[in-house]
């Protein structure tokens, strides 16, 4: 098993082209290993200390992986306010974040429900020969379009930010007028994604929040052909559990092992 020093894989601040210190963590790959680096993109309003993203920076590191984790600014350890926070900001702060650690290295990409949209902006911003794959869990591209009524985007489009129920704790969920308006003009379904590279969508049939057909329109646009699509019967919108989360790394070593 390879061993890392605490400080590589503590966390660090990268300070943004905005003055944001963003928060990171880092692993190099063994060099007898090898491969691209696997890049882990959270959810809305969520950050690297997430089960998921935890359990991915374990693997590689047990693997001699090279692995990055990032807290968008606004949310866990970075700095700046949430309600500040849009995909082409985020998406920047990635695409930083890549270039001065990764080098000219391929990148994995993985990314969980809004991650997933923020995945294929990235990938989209990459040149295609750094494109090693895409893995979306419950990847929720256009969410600002399909997942809101049209009352509810005359208030956003009027500047009105909306608060939905949380259902994974005490605080209402957002939705700010910037965020808003930023992924709409970010929209990518319904034509066709210029993305050649390896794609694997896992999406749970029980989820509440993404339905799963998302990941069927996004298989359909995807220009790749190497594209595969698993449903977990009994999955929710996390994917959390230790099945769940064995089946994400199983992927990723398949992934990977075809890089």
């Amino acid at each position: 098993m390879l061993v890392h020093d605490t400080e590589m894989t503590a966390t660090r601040f990268h300070t943004s082209a905005q003055g944001t210190k963003i928060a990171f963590r880092h692993i190099e790959g063994a060099k007898d290993v090898g491969g691209p680096v696997i890049v882990f993109l959270p959810g809305y309003m969520s950050d690297m200390a997430g089960s998921k993203a935890c359990a991915v920076f374990e693997w590689a590191e047990r693997n001699g992986r090279a692995c990055l984790l990032l807290d968008y600014s606004g949310c866990g350890e970075s700095e700046g306010e949430f309600a500040q926070g849009t995909l082409s900001l985020w998406r920047g702060e990635v695409l930083e974040l890549i270039e001065t650690l990764c080098g000219d290295e391929k990148v994995l990409l993985i990314g969980s429900s809004m991650g997933g949209w923020l995945m294929l902006l990235v990938a989209l911003a990459l040149p295609p020969e750094r494109r090693a794959g895409l893995i979306g869990v419950a990847a929720a591209p256009d969410f600002t379009d399909w997942g809101r009524t049209t009352p509810e985007k005359a208030k956003l489009a009027a500047g009105e930010t909306l608060f939905e129920p949380n259902p994974y704790g005490p605080e209402p969920t957002p939705m700010y007028p910037g965020f808003w308006a930023d992924g709409q003009a970010n929209r990518l379904l319904d034509r066709e994604i210029p993305i050649d590279c390896p794609v694997r969508l896992l999406h749970g049939q029980r989820d509440r929040d993404v339905p799963w057909d998302t990941s069927l329109r996004l298989l359909t646009d995807l220009r790749a052909s190497d594209v595969h699509f698993t449903l977990v019967k009994d999955g929710d919108h996390r994917l959390s559990r230790p099945r769940d989360i064995a089946l994400l790394l199983r992927t990723i070593s398949g992934l990977m092992s075809a890089a």
